[in-house]
């Protein structure tokens, strides 16, 4: 018999109790439910409204209850309908008539909404963790290729002479504002949401504030209505969730791009490649295309969450039981990526000459050579036009700027002196953008200086 069966006068039908049922998923929150429902029996029992032996009762079954889940010697069926359900009703079926004063001032309602919040903090916690991981890799990275030079693009053309690690960094500060983004979803997640009860609180004279510390929230919700319909803290997970696997998705795609015989920038170690079934030389970045692909299914998590909430009027409507399949996929599937990936990159090996060969064609100091002239007393313009023509030169007599005739570069300025080999030599047009952010020596120390106390402050935070 379910616990709400009192009113009606049929039991549900098979097929009701199959769509209705969520034990099957949200079974993975009874250490929150436990957790939630030990806080609220303690306060029950500090403010009268329940006895203190029955108290007593409640959380030794409660704790007895968790230590079987965790050892396996108790399941539950889809007929208890959920994980709150199930818990409750074994309770009540090993301690008696104490278990039934355990919902005392709570609702189904307050209760999903605290267990999600009590189980996504934990997650973000975790995933912040490998954020970390992934950035410490990123950082040796960078470290390893400091001095290997190599074309950076734009629109997948060769633009500028840039370093490893430079690009390297860039990925570095993606994941340092993915890192944030959580924190800042973490502050406004933790308020907890026990007491507002079905929708509109309740008229025992429960110390909500109590509650919220012994389940270590920084506050409680400030309206009952929002407390239980509000799953504005999930849909902001899985925007954040969606940005970090976007970040996650383009350093994949260059990674297949560089590993392909087209670039040859890395090499895949075989432990995180795949074979063909009939192409015996192929090594493929199979494990950079799943998390490329699996970027899509968290974005989908995300735009299913927002259809889902998108016309529900207040407070608490069924549909809502749909907000916890997206938000743990997501979870599931970020924390399968990001170790994997960290593991993919720390085995990687980077092939600096093929990189060094690939930035000395494509013309990628002709920017260079521009900024030479205007270094000369050229207006920058007159200058592009300069070097737009001797690249044009170069691409017509099968050259390029290093190997030009000072008198083929005089024929087209008389500004040009010898010292015009020394202002586009790759290594010098890399190390001269020693401007703040750029991959200049002393500009790339600085910002791996930042993200390694970024790295040790977070990781300090966390303890």
């Amino acid at each position: 018999m379910k616990l709400w069966s009192g009113r009606f006068e049929k039991n549900t039908a098979a097929m009701v109790d199959e769509i209705n049922a969520s034990i099957g998923f949200d079974f993975r929150m009874y250490k929150q439910d436990i957790e939630g429902s030990l806080a609220h029996s303690e306060m029950l029992a500090k403010q009268g409204i329940i006895r203190q032996e029955d108290k007593e009762k409640i959380h030794a079954g409660l704790l007895e209850i968790l230590e079987d889940i965790k050892a396996g010697r108790l399941s539950f069926s889809q007929d208890v309908e959920d994980v709150h359900m199930a818990i409750e009703g074994e309770l009540t079926k090993r301690i008696g008539e104490a278990g039934k004063r355990l919902h005392t001032a709570r609702s189904r309602n307050d209760q999903v909404a605290l267990d999600l919040r009590l189980y996504l903090k934990q997650e973000i916690k975790e995933i912040k963790e490998l954020i970390l991981e992934l950035m410490e890799t990123v950082l040796q990275l960078a470290e390893d290729g400091k001095t290997a030079v190599m074309p950076a693009y734009t629109h997948l053309q060769r633009a500028q002479p840039t370093s490893f690690a430079h690009y390297m960094m860039a990925y570095a500060n993606m994941l340092k504002r993915d890192y944030t983004r959580l924190e800042d979803c973490l502050e406004r997640m933790d308020e907890c949401p026990l007491g507002s009860g079905a929708l509109t609180a309740t008229t025992y004279p429960i110390d909500r504030r109590f509650a919220a510390d012994l389940l270590g929230f920084e506050r409680i919700t400030q309206n009952s209505l929002d407390g239980v319909s509000d799953r504005d803290f999930v849909i902001e997970l899985l925007s954040c969730l969606s940005v970090l696997m976007m970040h996650l998705s383009r350093f994949s795609e260059e990674i297949i791009l560089w590993c392909s015989w087209e670039f040859k920038f890395i090499e895949l170690d075989d432990a995180y490649s795949t074979g063909s079934s009939i192409m015996p030389q192929k090594k493929n970045p199979d494990i950079a295309e799943l998390v490329r692909g699996k970027t899509g299914r968290v974005y989908g998590d995300l735009v299913s969450m927002l259809t889902v909430m998108k016309a529900l009027p207040l407070a608490y409507n069924k549909d809502m039981q749909e907000d916890k399949e997206p938000v743990f996929d997501a979870v599931d599937t970020v924390k399968k990526c990001l170790p994997v990936f960290s593991a993919m990159l720390h085995t990687m090996r980077i092939l600096p000459e093929n990189m060094r060969s690939a930035a000395g064609r494509g013309f990628i100091n002709a920017t260079d050579c521009a900024d030479y002239l205007v270094k000369k007393g050229l207006a920058f313009r007159d200058a592009y036009t300069v070097v737009g023509k001797l690249v044009n030169h170069c691409i017509s007599e099968g050259k390029t700027l290093e190997t030009l005739e000072i008198s083929e570069y005089k024929k087209m300025s008389d500004a040009f002196e010898s010292d015009i080999y020394e202002a586009i030599s790759l290594e010098q047009c890399v190390e001269a953008r020693n401007v703040s952010g750029g991959p200049g020596e002393q500009s790339l120390r600085a910002q791996m200086d930042f993200i390694a106390a970024f790295i040790e402050e977070k990781s300090k935070e966390i303890g």
